[in-house]
């Protein structure tokens, strides 16, 4: 019975090559975005689902205000919170980011730029394998430091690592551990120092020093809310109820006027895709995207299945009569059933194989795409695909086999089933969803190209072309002042001022398009502002074309300048209710700082960010901003900029950072890069557009193709009464015609919802217009009568004898 199959299956495989070459390499398609989407999927689910604790460990995030979280906390939260409640097991902080330093070792220097600074206790939370030493005396005191395998292995090459000395941040550490690094998680650190202790006892009375990432491990999962209600009366009582005292007023008063901080206990297991702050050390996941991933491929895969079905269905009449005499000689209606589904899971499963094909060739460029490293292995990876197989073959081949099964014998013997109307409403059901799905990605890649379009466009209220953004390794350690490193930033500005071809110099402690890197609220009367500190140096908002609303820029001539001005924005100013602000003071921090300037609105952060309240201070005016200070920014000549550029790394690796490579880029392509996981939404949408389109198109021709094999003797005859091409044409394509326009309707509501949902993730976005619906209705259309008209005018040019010699 198989090879009887097999030999049918081969049989018709000859005779309708094209055909099964459009359903294979639609299907094939199909399951390779599919598999794509999964690969996808599986990296983002697994991080930290390794850890044993992953249920009882949790990040302690802070809420703000009703749209804003951050991840640091106090430095007394943990010792406190431990104190009160029994529930809690431990705590340990952590630093936020990776530092990047380089490492000593006798002669040998090591760059690594995945440095964590954590308790003692961090291998308990993060319990990476331990290759040598033990993870439980990995960070006894300061002096200690542990390795991941690979670092080890630059650093120390085939020789032991437990117990040589190296140096870091001029400090002298011990190698006590060395561990893999060969799990995902929030912190992949390539090396642990235990530098913590010592700044946490530096603030451990500052409540309102939101600074360091603090994780708590309860004794069970449960007490999550009973931990949490308790840490809210820790932050009433050391944060509201003080602060309240110190002006006078009743707690709730004050909460009513500027509000209080909330804390949020987030699982570890779900902090890389779901955290409501900005992630950890590890760059945070895209929930968003993951589904639209997911969902736009299982949206493809179904297109392809329908392709599949519809095919299978209408090339059923030229397989009537085998299946009139298989059940006449006594084949069963599950024979038949069996058949075609056999012949199903064949096609599945070449579709199957040649989508690896494309994907093994496809990986190194979605992996570029992602930023990922990404491959084709792993059991649940193959588990999944067995059930991409499964459902395919019952998705795709139940219903044909059934379809089939059905036939009846005596009809399609005598001929007569050619002239059965059975299944075509399903198929012309199943090609209304294609054009529906089409229209769907036709007017959705054009919504999406023109909201990108709007963030590349829009003023963004500063210009970084020809402006250099140079990477500036701050200096650390024992004795060195936040006005030393003040001092040395200056001996540098002096040094590459006389390069032939620079024309401005100056710093900021933060990235155009990373935003702000730290918040302090100010007071102005009884109305409080979460300001977005800004450190500055004379002359970066004249580099950066930064207007000024109002007052002026700082200047040098100005002593006050370095003192206590400062500088706030637009956005801030509207929060601050004042219409005359120059002059006026603030309380900074318990500084009093005078408002010398209004800075027009501009975006540090994405364009699609709302614009933050911010303010600008001068690094001497707040020392401790000297530790932001990591940005360089220099204008030069444009035409002698390739010179200039070398001299400046000449004297960056001579005099300023011999042991780290010098960086640069231009302020206005860093910019690009705060955004380019839109973009990268923009390019996905654009590319499954395509296939998308393709697939349909596939399915398209072949449908019109079986369709109109069908009417070549109505063809004929009307040709010899002497019908006209162009009467033929219009009467062939008007019921493809009419599929389109309802396919299009019916896209109508989903691609107008889902897309107003994207869109909500944009403080700047465009309004939704008839534009995109006009161009992606004319587009369909174009498509469509371009395939069928092409298939049409080929069979009104038949030989009409042909056809009418038959009957």
């Amino acid at each position: 019975m198989l090879k009887n199959w097999i030999n049918i299956f081969i049989y018709h495989i000859k005779n309708n090559k094209v055909f099964t070459a459009l359903n294979v390499l639609g299907l094939s398609i199909g399951i390779a975005g599919l598999i794509f989407a999964i690969l996808y999927w599986n990296d983002e689910q697994s991080y930290d689902q390794w850890n044993p604790n992953k249920d009882n460990i949790f990040l302690l995030t802070n809420q703000m205000d009703p749209t804003t979280y951050w991840s640091s906390s106090s430095a007394p939260v943990g010792s406190a919170v431990k104190e009160i409640s029994p529930e809690v097991e431990s705590y340990c902080y952590l630093s936020g980011d990776y530092g990047d330093e380089i490492i000593r070792f006798k002669n040998k220097k090591v760059q690594t730029n995945k440095i964590i600074v954590a308790q003692k206790n961090f291998f308990d939370y993060f319990p990476y394998t331990f290759i040598e030493g033990n993870s439980k005396t990995a960070l006894p005191d300061v002096n200690s430091i542990c390795l991941s395998e690979d670092l080890a292995e630059r650093i120390f090459g085939n020789e032991t690592a437990l117990g040589k000395q190296i140096i870091l941040q001029n400090k002298s550490l011990i190698v006590r551990g060395v561990y893999k690094l060969d799990k995902k998680s929030v912190y992949n650190p390539s090396c642990v120092i235990n530098f913590m202790d010592e700044r946490i006892k530096g603030n451990i009375q500052f409540w309102g020093n939101f600074q360091f990432v603090l994780m708590l491990k309860l004794k069970n999962v449960n007490d999550q809310k009973a931990v949490t209600d308790k840490l809210k009366n820790l932050y009433f009582e050391n944060m509201v109820a003080r602060r309240a005292k110190a002006q006078g007023m009743d707690p709730q008063e004050f909460i009513k006027k500027f509000g209080q901080v909330k804390p949020v206990l987030e699982p570890l297991s779900s902090v890389h895709l779901h955290t409501n702050t900005g992630g950890l050390a590890e760059p945070k996941g895209n929930f968003q995207f993951l589904l639209i991933m997911v969902g736009l491929s299982v949206l493809i895969l179904s297109l392809s299945i329908v392709n599949y079905v519809n095919s299978a269905t209408a090339n059923a009449i030229k397989r009537a009569k085998e299946v009139g005499v298989r059940k006449i000689i006594g084949a069963s209606k599950s024979d038949i059933i069996k058949q075609f589904i056999f012949e199903t899971a064949v096609i599945s499963l070449i579709s199957i194989l040649i989508s690896l094909v494309i994907v093994e060739l496809s990986l190194p460029y979605y992996n570029v795409f992602l930023g990922k490293t990404l491959v084709l292995q792993s059991g649940q990876f193959y588990l999944q695909l067995i059930g991409i197989f499964i459902i395919t073959v019952i998705l795709a081949g139940i219903f044909p086999a059934v379809y089939v099964s059905n036939f009846e014998s005596l009809k399609v013997l005598k001929g007569n089933f050619g002239r059965s109307k059975s299944g075509i409403w399903l198929r012309n059901g199943m090609l209304i969803f294609q054009f529906a799905v089409a229209s769907f990605f036709i007017i959705g890649s054009y919504i999406v190209y023109e909201q990108i379009n709007l963030m590349n466009e829009k003023d963004l209220g500063f210009s970084g072309k020809q402006v250099l953004n140079i990477s500036y390794r701050n200096v650390f350690g024992e004795g060195i002042t936040d006005l030393d490193r003040y001092n040395r930033y200056t001996t540098i500005k002096n040094d590459l001022q006389r390069i032939k071809g620079v024309q401005q110099v100056s710093a900021g402690g933060f990235v155009f398009g990373n935003g702000a890197k730290s918040v302090i609220s100010y007071q102005y009367k009884d109305i409080s502002v979460d300001g977005n500190n800004m450190p500055i140096d004379f002359g970066l908002l004249e580099m950066m074309k930064i207007k000024m609303v109002k007052g002026r820029y700082f200047d040098p001539k100005f002593a006050q300048d370095t003192i206590n001005s400062i500088l706030i924005n637009e956005t801030a100013l509207k929060l601050l209710n004042e219409k005359d602000p120059i002059g006026k003071k603030i309380d900074w921090n318990g500084h009093e700082s005078i408002i010398v300037g209004i800075v027009k609105d501009f975006n540090s952060g994405n364009p699609g960010e709302p614009i933050p309240p911010m303010s600008f201070l001068h690094f001497k005016t707040v020392l401790w901003f000297n530790s932001l200070l990591n940005n360089i920014y220099i204008t030069a000549n444009a035409k002698t900029m390739q010179q200039t550029i070398a001299d400046i790394k000449d004297l960056w690796t001579k005099k300023v950072d011999p042991d780290y490579p010098f960086v640069y880029d231009f302020v206005d392509k860093e910019y690009k890069k705060s955004y380019s996981d839109y973009v990268k939404q923009k390019n996905l949408f654009s590319l499954l557009n395509i296939i998308v389109i393709t697939i349909a198109l596939f399915g398209l021709f072949a449908l019109a193709s079986y369709s109109i094999e069908r009417r070549m003797k109505e063809i004929a005859i009307r040709k010899t009464l002497g019908a006209e091409t162009n009467v033929l044409l219009k009467e062939l394509c008007k019921q493809y015609v009419f599929f389109s326009i309802i396919g299009f309707l019916i896209a109508l509501l989903p691609v107008y919802y889902l897309l107003n949902k994207w869109l909500e993730n944009f403080a700047y976005r465009i309004t939704i217009s008839v534009s995109p619906f006009i161009i992606g209705f004319i587009a369909l259309l174009t498509l469509t009568l371009l395939v069928v008209l092409s298939r049409a005018y080929q069979a009104t040019k038949v030989d009409v004898l042909k056809y009418l010699k038959y009957e």
